[in-house]
């Protein structure tokens, strides 16, 4: 298992940027593929984006395609989420997950969760 803990929430205005960061802790981190997913109030959990344990192969929502970016940094026990061209729409918790298998878009296809992290963006 792998503990995780988000950051990089906050609020900014429409149009602007932020990366999200989800460390974890454990020596395994590399061996699980990691999602980005959010829930805005009163709406299921929705996936983002997703990568691969080897770094280099990465999906993402069509909703958010050609605007958040995922990535990771094994050996830094990181991954991240760069998110631009923010829109009000986008405001929610922001959550990632470990997964043991890739490609994966459900909840419940992963094991690991973190606590959140809020973005607010403004109109």
């Amino acid at each position: 298992q792998v503990h995780l803990v988000e950051s990089g929430g906050g609020l900014v205005q429409a149009g602007g940027s932020l990366r999200l960061s989800c460390a974890a802790s454990g020596r395994t981190f590399s061996s699980y593929a990691m999602g980005w997913f959010r829930q805005a109030p009163g709406k299921e959990r929705e996936f983002m984006a997703a990568i691969h344990w080897n770094g280099r192969d990465t999906y993402s929502a069509d909703s958010v395609k050609g605007r958040f970016t995922i990535s990771r940094d094994n050996a830094k026990n990181t991954v991240y989420l760069h998110m631009n061209s923010l829109k009000p729409e986008d405001t929610a918790v922001y959550y990632c997950a470990a997964a043991t298998t890739y490609p994966a878009s459900t909840p419940r296809n992963y094991v690991n969760w973190g606590q959140g992290t809020q973005v607010t963006v403004s109109s």
